[in-house]
């Protein structure tokens, strides 16, 4: 999948609820339409990030892990 990512967000080494109180700030700050790509070593991203884009609008275009990062693109709602 060739997505093109306006945006990027390193949340690698936070533990919960960092990763998704930076993804609340940086989010705010682009306009609608644009994509979001978001790092993270966090495996509560897993469950948190699907559920902070279904709560409030944005779409969870892709998510993908290894054994140590989870990546997931958002186009901001």
């Amino acid at each position: 999948m060739n997505i093109e990512v306006n945006h990027e967000l390193d949340a690698v080494g936070l533990f919960c609820p960092e990763p998704v109180m930076l993804l609340h700030n940086k989010i705010r700050g682009i306009k609608s339409g644009d994509v979001l790509r978001v790092t993270a070593t966090d495996p509560s991203t897993q469950r948190d990030v699907p559920k902070f884009c279904t709560f409030l609008g944005h779409e969870l275009m892709a998510e993908c892990h290894t054994d140590s990062q989870y990546v997931f693109i958002i186009r901001k709602g």
